[in-house]
């Protein structure tokens, strides 16, 4: 029997695809941002409190909030679709 011990690395490496779609925004005043809820616990407490809170501190034209059918599972095509074709900024993000 060997002493020696295998030890995985669970971690993707990064890529450099979406690099170059970044777009940074100067501001938020007048922009349209988007929310993905992935459906876990919790997470629409604080889209609610954002979808209030950018409007009147930062501007925000409007907020747009979609919900996916479960957090195991990548957001739709259209859905992904219908967000980059109506935001100028999309959060995703995680609830519990």
């Amino acid at each position: 029997m060997s002493d020696s011990v295998l030890v995985y690395d669970p971690v993707a490496p990064g890529g450099n695809a979406g690099l170059a779609q970044r777009v940074s925004l100067d501001t938020l005043a007048g922009r349209v941002v988007g929310f993905i809820d992935n459906a876990k616990p919790n997470f629409h407490h604080l889209v609610d409190e954002l979808a209030e809170l950018l409007p009147a501190r930062y501007g925000v034209a409007r907020v747009v909030k979609m919900r996916k059918r479960s957090a195991s599972m990548p957001a739709p095509a259209e859905m992904l679709r219908e967000l980059a074709d109506t935001c100028d900024v999309v959060i995703t993000g995680s609830g519990d």
